[in-house]
């Protein structure tokens, strides 16, 4: 178990996001990661106060069978049905990283030290399907330091206020646009209300709000290129940073708000910001572009080990990059509209594609699950 003030933190700009107020969190786990004990380095030296997954992410831990195969054998000897097997397994994994991550929680009053895991993605579309394994996961998983993943779709709205409202942390992902955004802050505030009539302390109760970043400038960026206008050209690279801004601007708002002060009041906690998809994918950018570009209070910035790593290593942080810049996001959103480039029509459709993304991984880790528990036979041989 590491504990904050154990944090050496060796990387300077990594320090100084944390103390500009934002959690630096790992996107990505495997057994290896925590067995090796380099779960447990990162939280030292780098800062690293949380960890976040997706069915992505287990697809490439686990499809590999690496740190495996003992479990794997287990289970086909138990014969348990692949769904099973796989949910044995990363419960698994998420236990052992809350575990490692135990006293970040306990020294940050339950802030950081978080492990998400997110529910099967194949229920993104069905409400009281999401709920029943939201309950199920936080069960299996057992640790105060869960964060449950909940899709940011219309039918994951009303999951949202349910699993909130009984009293179990939830991660809200795959969140592209600024409707969409208010609405999980709703969803989230309805949940503290609903967790409050039970006489549930809203205080042992925390969310985040994953506001994905780069996949906004991959898709708009390509637009972008097609019409190959110096207008458009000059615009790449802005889009995701001007959304996520004015995010931050709409949770600065809400959050600031009568109806969050009265739950405040019942020492409820702010659902924060977290910025997901902080790979840079264009390398005519800077590696660490959605690190320095999004510091602001309160917020979480979930990292690649590669862009964790670009950020130790050359990172620029100034202080806060998102307050003051309201206007020229609105401005560069408004610019992008007026070359035909359709806001609304770019994230619908990465919503769609989110979904259907996480949906492949999770059926690609059902199929190598499937032939590594077949491989070994029933009798575990």
């Amino acid at each position: 178990m590491i504990t904050v003030t154990e944090a050496t933190a060796t990387a300077g700009a990594l320090q100084r996001l944390a103390d500009q107020g934002v959690s630096v969190w790992l996107d990505d786990l495997s057994r290896r990661r925590i067995e090796s004990g380099n779960l447990a380095e990162l939280i030292r030296t780098k800062n690293v106060v949380g960890v976040t997954t997706n069915p992505s992410i287990f697809q490439a831990a686990i499809g590999s069978g690496e740190g495996y195969e003992e479990q794997l054998a287990d289970l086909a000897t138990r014969g348990v049905t692949v769904d099973e097997a796989v949910r044995m397994m990363t419960t698994a994994d998420v236990r052992a990283a809350a575990d490692v991550l135990r006293g970040v929680y306990e020294a940050t009053g339950g802030r950081d030290g978080r492990v998400s895991i997110e529910v099967d993605p194949r229920l993104a579309h069905d409400t009281a399907a999401t709920v029943a394994e939201a309950r199920q996961l936080a069960w299996l998983v057992d640790r105060p330091n869960v964060m449950i993943k909940i899709p940011a779709t219309k039918a994951g709205l009303p999951a949202i206020t349910e699993v909130i409202g009984a009293g179990i942390s939830v991660n809200v992902t795959l969140i592209f646009s600024l409707e969409r955004y208010r609405e999980v802050m709703d969803a989230y505030l309805a949940g503290l209300e609903k967790a409050q009539a039970a006489g549930t302390d809203l205080a042992g109760i925390h969310s985040v709000a994953s506001f994905f970043v780069s996949r906004v400038d991959s898709e708009i960026d390509k637009r972008l290129s097609l019409l190959g206008t110096d207008e458009a050209l000059g615009l790449r690279g802005k889009a995701a940073l001007a959304n996520a801004r004015l995010a931050y601007e709409a949770y600065e708002t809400v959050f600031a708000g009568d109806r969050f002060t009265a739950l405040a009041g019942a020492r409820a906690n702010p659902q924060r910001p977290l910025w997901a998809s902080t790979g840079v994918k264009d390398p005519a950018f800077r590696d660490t572009l959605y690190v320095e570009e999004l510091v602001a209070p309160g917020t979480v910035n979930t990292m690649p080990e590669a862009t964790l790593d670009a950020a130790a290593d050359h990172g620029e942080v100034r202080g806060d990059t998102v307050t003051g810049g309201y206007a020229q996001a609105r401005a560069d959103l408004a610019a992008v509209e007026r070359l035909g480039v359709s806001y609304d029509e770019v994230v619908e459709q990465l919503e769609r594609e989110g979904v259907a993304k996480f949906e492949a991984a999770w059926d690609d880790l059902l199929t190598a699950v499937t032939k590594s528990l077949d491989s070994k036979g029933v009798d575990g041989e």
